[in-house]
Order: structure tokens, then sequence, then C-alpha cells
């Protein structure tokens, strides 16, 4: 993250960032990627592994962001006729931006949020990414949620639609710029493809419950 950007500082958008000389030779790089949609999915999911050359691994989380609104660019693929609705997931976007860069490129600047990454570091591999309780998150139990509305480190239980259903206990450990509202989470399914290609598909309506001392609850609620 550039040094004079501060938290919550609305900054340059994507296009600009990625097309001017603002951040470069600046030796903020952490290392170069050999693939503009994984990047950019790997922004939108905050953190994530980056396979080195050499067979090693580098974990990076998540630094700050430019503090631009989040734009969908699956509802933009849709716009311009590019995919239909149920074509529109995170793995038909990867394969046509892969196949026609400069154009894909133009249609991820629609997005004008850029997010920037930190090396994680002494964190087994065996662990799951750090979320915004700076705790690894772990598959199926991690949640992200809008922290306005649910306290990090609640218990909650979730009952999504969908196929499948999933209905089962939960603890809020992160949060996400695009997470925002009382009955809006995401659900942690693991690192990796097949891990993402799954979480590319729930788009399901459902309700949270939090689970909170009655104390506490009544305090939230005097306030609503």
């Amino acid at each position: 993250m550039p040094p004079e950007l501060r938290q919550g500082q609305t900054w340059l958008t994507r296009e600009e960032i990625e097309t001017s000389s603002t951040l470069r030779e600046r030796g903020l790089e952490i290392a170069w990627v050999d693939d503009l949609a994984d990047l950019f999915f790997l922004q939108i999911q905050g953190s994530g592994r980056i396979k080195l050359d050499d067979g090693g691994v580098l974990r990076i989380g998540y630094a700050g962001s430019n503090s631009r609104p989040f734009k969908s660019v699956a509802e933009e693929f849709i716009r311009l006729g590019i995919l239909e609705k149920h074509q529109a997931s995170a793995k038909m976007i990867k394969s046509w931006v892969r196949k026609n860069p400069q154009a894909g490129s133009k249609i991820l600047w629609h997005n004008e949020s850029y997010v920037f990454f930190r090396v994680v570091e002494k964190l087994a591999s065996d662990k799951g990414p750090v979320g915004a309780m700076n705790r690894s998150l772990t598959a199926l139990r991690s949640l992200a949620v809008d922290p306005d509305y649910v306290p990090l480190g609640a218990p909650v239980w979730i009952n999504k639609k969908g196929n499948p259903p999933m209905r089962r206990l939960m603890i809020a450990q992160d949060t996400g710029s695009v997470i925002k509202g009382s009955q809006r989470a995401d659900i942690f399914l693991g690192s990796g493809d097949i891990a993402g290609d799954k979480a590319s598909q729930i788009k399901d309506g459902g309700s949270l419950f939090v689970l909170l001392p009655f104390k506490r609850a009544m305090l939230l609620s005097s306030h609503e």
C-alpha cells in the first residue's frame, strides 16, 4: 500500500492505478503474477496464496484499499451481452478474460475498487487466511459479516437456502467491502480452486441469527 494513502481515503480508480505511473518504480511490489483474472479475484477475496516459480508459496493478506465503491463485473458482463445471467460466475469470467486480455482488462475496470496486500508471515500452510480478527479462518465455520450489525466474534446460526441448503453454527470472524446489511454474509469454504469454484456459485437467500448474551442483545435493539 503506498505510504501516502490513508485508510478510508478515496484514491485513484482501478483504471487510473493500472494505466498511470503512480505506483511504478517505487519498490512497492510484493510479487508479479501471470494471470490478470486471478489477480482481480484475489483482490475481491482480500487474501490468498501465490504459487512461486521455485515451488514455494507466498501468503498475502488485506492491507487496505482505494476506498472506491465495489461494482459487480458479473453484472457488467451481462449488461454487455457477453454472458447470460446463469453463466456469469467467477469461473466463466476468468475464462473469458484469459481469452480476451485486452478487452477483459477494460471490463474489469468497471469495478473501481482496488485492494493492496501485505505479506503474511509465520502462518502454517494448513491454516486458513487471516480474517478481520487477526485469526485464521476455518472452512465452513468462519463467516464474513457487516460489523455494523453483527459483532465480530459472535456465534451466528445460518439458515441458507439453495442447493445444497446449509444450516449450521458459524463464527463471525471477517468483513468485506461488499458485505453490507444485517442479513448479508460470506461463507468461507476453504482454499484452492475447488473451494473457489464452489464459493463463486453461492448466491442464495436465507437468514442469520446472531447469538448474544441477553443484556448485549437488548442494548443493541435499543439503539435501532
